[in-house]
C-alpha cells in the first residue's frame, strides 16, 4: 500500500490518499477539505478513488465527505456509530468554527472494532479507540507496517479530550492497550503534524510513555 500526506483546511489536518499499487484503486482516508487539491493529487498519482475512509467525526476530518462523496459518487465507511452525533452536527460546528457550510452525512457502512476494509486488494484492520471521540476509529495496514490514527495520537502528545464524549483515560487505555501491542515498528500517520513510530512514543511521549505506565 502506498500512502501520501496531504494538510488540507486552516487546522491543516492530516488527509492521506491511500491506493493498492497493483490496481491503482484508492481512497481518502479524512477529507476535511480543499476537494479540488486532494483530487488533483489523486489525479496525479493516476489513482482511481474507490472510496471516503473517516476515523471521527470532528470538522476538519470530515468537513468534505458530503461534497466529495457527491462529486465523485464514492461510498462512505467509518466512523464508528458513536460519533453519529459529530457528524449530525456539522452544520453547527461549520458555523462555530468558521468554516464554510457543509452538510452531515449517513455513513454507507459504520465501522466496528475487529472489521477489515479494501482498498484495491489491500485489507486494512478496523480498531475501535474511543477517548477524543466516542466513535474514533484507528486503520491499520499490517503488511507495510502502517496505522492511521487520526486524533487519538500525535508525535509527542496525544488527542484533546475536552470535547463532548472525550475521555483522557478512555485515550491512553486506547493507546497503550489497543496501538501499542501492534509493535514498536508501526509507523504512524497523525490526524496534524508529523509521522512517527508507536516505539517511539512508547519511549518519548510524556502522555504515554513506558516511563509513565511501568
Amino acid at each position: 500500500m502506498k500512502f501520501l500526506i496531504i494538510p488540507v483546511t486552516p487546522y491543516q489536518q492530516n488527509c492521506s490518499l491511500i491506493w493498492c499499487e497493483e490496481t491503482m484503486k484508492g481512497a481518502l482516508v479524512d477529507p476535511g477539505g480543499n476537494l479540488d487539491q486532494l483530487l488533483a493529487a489523486a489525479a496525479k498519482e493516476r489513482v482511481q478513488l474507490e472510496k471516503i475512509l473517516c476515523t471521527h467525526g470532528h470538522l476538519d476530518h470530515v468537513g468534505g465527505v458530503a461534497e466529495l462523496a457527491r462529486r465523485e459518487n464514492l461510498p462512505i465507511e467509518g466512523p464508528q456509530r458513536g460519533d453519529n452525533f459529530w457528524i449530525e452536527g456539522l452544520p453547527d460546528q461549520c458555523r462555530m468554527f468558521g468554516f464554510p457550510p457543509t452538510q452531515g452525512f449517513v455513513p454507507d457502512r459504520w465501522l466496528e472494532d475487529g472489521d477489515t476494509l479494501t482498498v484495491g486488494k489491500e485489507q486494512l484492520q478496523v480498531l475501535h479507540c474511543p477517548g477524543h471521540t466516542p466513535g474514533h476509529l484507528v486503520f491499520f495496514h499490517a503488511p507495510s507496517r502502517t496505522a492511521i490514527v487520526g486524533d487519538v495520537l500525535f508525535q509527542g502528545s496525544v488527542g484533546r479530550t475536552d470535547f463532548p464524549g472525550g475521555n483522557h483515560d478512555t485515550l491512553v487505555h486506547s493507546i497503550r492497550e489497543k496501538l501499542f501491542p501492534l509493535g514498536d515498528d508501526v509507523r504512524f500517520i497523525p490526524g496534524h503534524g508529523p509521522m512517527s513510530t508507536f516505539g517511539a512514543e512508547r519511549k518519548m511521549n510524556p502522555f504515554v510513555s513506558d516511563l509513565n505506565f511501568g
